[in-house]
């Protein structure tokens, strides 16, 4: 075969005339030297980075990311150390947003957009705290006579509670006027809602944070509108009003009239965790379930279950819808001549608005019903329904209305299960499945292969993407999740939900009794599924408590895998890599000194807390192990290994041997002082003492504290930083300026004891 010069083989490189001709093209040297390996690499993937970018910054997707600024914000607004001024943070939004409005049509545009989302989440919250400000109680009050309007009641496990809109208060010693109080009584006794009713009793702060980084039960009630909690002393005495109490209260006694009737249809078929599981899942109240069953559906990963969110929400308009258009129909004509699709949205949409109004409007079933309202809107309007900029709008008008919701975590940990479900239908969905023309595919389709599998990658995406804050705000995951919820999910979106929807809607005709018969069938699976899981080799995964910068820097992880559509999207799981393994490397602290002063917990040698304690508070001792992912309960006695009492206080050795003293009373902190390396003490410890000391004043001052070693002495945590004073956390009363460190003192020298033994005594002495 004859071959030309100048041709080539595929494959091969075209030769020339001349020496040069011989080297592939694009591999020849730069006059005055030699080609770097892989020059021209670098301007490639410039050029494909920028490529990326700018599809990124392409049309309609920027709406995405103005929630997240603008719950940027807030976030802002919660970590500042005291109140802004409102008009000047306000002002600052405007100008921003009107600078923005005037950047339309320039590159300038995307950050303009973005630093006024930022400004205007701040302004928001700001607006938010300054309109709703009222007294919070700051020290303990022992007797309070109190009257006024019972405005909402719990049925709880073993106590009920109720808020009570105070319209008179009277304590000794005190003038403190408090707008709602938050009251627990023994079971039965709570008073009807809309009630007026006189009573004493004993008044105290809002819960404040139990260990520095710990959640901030204060922040909630502050936002709920209670200055104080308690408990009621003696009876409880109903009188007449001295007004209507107004139409908000009307509305309020006649819902909590409705959930009380649902619960007792309920309770007459049902009984025990049942009726309080079916009562949870149509009225909200779920305080009424038994720990054991409680703690099965958090260990299994079906605690979501119990609390009405995005799932409940779209369940029950999902079945009205379908209902709906199914029964419209069956009539000849109107589903031709007609948008009857429209008007199951419409019939959806308002199932959606009593159900939420029913639940109690939470911050979790408000965003649920906003995401559920704008899908249904859509599907009226012939828009796209599942989409980000949905999940977007949702998340822009919770955040304006409930501005606090930003930090709870059942709005994180229901926002980012929804990133990463609309995540999975917009991107992995429309290729999960062959198209149904292969015949094994069809056959695996129609024994419902298809469902299992978007199922199962449903649990997987959702589990996955709220593990971050489980751990942050719970101090645990769940291994076994995905199997939970493979096993009880389909029951539940079968029968349970629809059993209850049909349930309230046969009560008023007297025909419910069956379907709250089969609503218990499908909450016995649940339950089994739950306590089968929880029972499984490592189904309680612990992880000990870390800090607010990993969990940020692991929620930008997920925003940029959820929101991008790039490679790019590859950087968030990088962000999140980091995260994971920056949480998993905090150090704990080797003492946590409660902020009364009365319980210490100390690691001893073996790496684990051991706990001095004065008072028996279970709740702050949970609190503590959990975050320390310690398996042992309040009751352990590993907790008292090691800790030596006396009436006038204890001692506890650290790793290393020092001991750290929990003095009860004056007399003994002159010899607690001179023996121990830290003293605590809810009194004023002398001057003189030679001992570190943690007492009233710095506990007033900075709340409980979080001591890690640093040498021989110790770095600090606190719950209240220097010069922070927020409406719900105010400053402290304690007089000094501590710093974040305590350091042992510098030796005194001390004259010496000149006073001889009995023994060394001589006869002629």
């Amino acid at each position: 075969m004859v071959r030309c010069r100048g041709t080539a083989e595929p494959g091969r490189p075209v030769r020339s005339q001349g020496v040069a001709g011989t080297w592939p093209v694009g591999r020849a040297a730069p006059a005055g030297g030699f080609a770097p390996a892989g020059f021209g690499v670098w301007p490639a993937s410039v050029a494909t980075l920028r490529e990326w970018a700018r599809a990124e910054a392409g049309p309609g997707r920027l709406l995405p990311w103005v929630p997240v600024a603008f719950g940027g914000g807030i976030a802002l607004y919660f970590a500042a150390d005291h109140e802004p001024v409102p008009w000047v943070v306000v002002a600052t939004a405007a100008v921003l947003a009107l600078g923005a409005v005037l950047l339309r049509r320039s590159r300038l545009f995307a950050p303009a957009i973005v630093i006024a989302a930022v400004a205007a989440g701040f302004a928001t919250a700001t607006w938010k705290t300054a309109r709703i400000a009222h007294i919070v109680l700051a020290k303990p009050l022992y007797s309070v006579s109190l009257s006024g309007f019972v405005e909402a009641r719990d049925i709880r496990e073993r106590t009920d509670r109720f808020v009570l809109r105070v319209s008179a208060m009277e304590a000794q010693r005190s003038d403190v006027k408090l707008e709602r109080v938050r009251l627990s009584v023994r079971k039965g006794t709570a008073p009807e809602v809309g009630s007026f009713v006189q009573l004493k009793a004993r008044l105290l702060p809002p819960i404040s944070p139990v260990r520095p980084g710990s959640y901030d039960f204060s922040r909630d009630m502050f936002f709920q509108g209670i200055g104080a909690s308690g408990f009621v002393m003696g009876a409880i005495t109903a009188s007449v009003p001295p007004d209507a109490g107004g139409l908000r209260l009307r509305y309020a006694a006649f819902m909590q009239g409705l959930r009380d009737a649902i619960d007792a249809r309920i309770r007459s078929t049902l009984e025990g965790d049942n009726r309080a599981i079916a009562t949870a899942l149509l009225t909200g109240r779920r305080d009424a379930i038994s720990t054991p069953v409680n703690d099965a559906m958090f260990i299994s990963g079906l605690g979501h279950v119990l609390s009405i969110s995005g799932y409940h929400m779209a369940v029950v308009a999902g079945v009205v819808f379908f209902a709906v258009r199914a029964l419209l129909a069956l009539i000849p004509g109107l589903a031709a001549g007609f948008a009857i699709k429209k008007w199951s949205a419409a019939a959806a949409l308002a199932a959606a608005a009593f159900y939420l109004l029913l639940s109690g409007a939470e911050v979790a079933t408000q965003r649920s019903f906003f995401m559920t309202a704008v899908v249904l809107i859509a599907v009226m309007v012939d828009r796209r329904a599942i989409t980000f900029r949905t999940l977007a709008v949702a998340a822009l008008i919770v955040l304006a209305v409930a501005p606090e919701a930003l930090v709870h975590p059942s709005f994180q940990m229901s926002f980012v299960a929804t990133l990463g479900l609309v995540a999975l239908v917009q991107i992995g969905m429309p290729n999960l499945l062959a198209s149904p023309d292969h015949s094994t595919t069809a056959r695996i389709a129609l024994w419902g292969g298809r469902e299992i599998a978007m199922l199962l990658l449903a649990s997987l995406i959702a589990g996955l993407a709220t593990t971050p804050y489980a751990a942050f705000h719970f101090h645990r995951v769940t291994p076994y999740g995905v199997l939970a919820n493979l096993g009880a999910m389909p029951v539940v979106s079968a029968l349970v939900m629809p059993a209850g929807l049909l349930g309230l809607l046969a009560a008023p005709f007297g025909l419910d009794g069956v379907f709250w018969w089969l609503m218990g069938i499908g909450i016995d699976w649940m339950v089994a599924v739950s306590r089968w899981v929880a029972a499984l080799p490592g189904a309680v995964g612990r992880i000990p408590a870390f800090g607010i910068a990993p969990l940020i820097a692991a929620s930008l992880g997920i925003i940029v895998m959820g929101l991008l559509r790039t490679p790019l999207r590859l950087s968030g799981a990088l962000v999140l890599l980091v995260a994971i393994l920056w949480g998993l490397s905090v150090r704990q602290p080797d003492i946590l000194i409660a902020g009364d002063g009365a319980s210490v917990a100390v690691r001893g040698g073996d790496g684990r807390l051991h706990v001095i304690r004065a008072s028996k508070d279970g709740f702050l001792l949970r609190e503590w192990l959990a975050a320390d992912a310690d398996p042992r309960d309040a009751a352990n006695a590993s907790l008292a290994s090691g800790v030596s009492c006396d009436e006038s206080g204890c001692v506890a050795p650290l790793a290393d041997g020092r001991l750290v003293a929990l003095s009860l009373r004056i007399d003994a902190l002159a010899d607690d002082c001179s023996r121990a390396a830290l003293v605590v003490t809810a009194r004023p410890a002398p001057p003189d003492c030679a001992a570190m000391v943690v007492d009233r004043s710095r506990l007033a001052s900075q709340g409980a504290l979080a001591l890690t070693q640093n040498g021989e002495g110790f770095s600090v945590q606190v719950v209240r930083a220097r010069g922070a004073s927020r409406p719900w956390l105010p400053a402290g009363a304690g007089e000094g300026d501590f710093d974040g460190s305590l350091a042992p003192k510098t030796a005194v020298p001390r004259n010496r004891d000149a006073t001889p033994s009995e023994a060394d005594l001589q006869a002629d002495d």
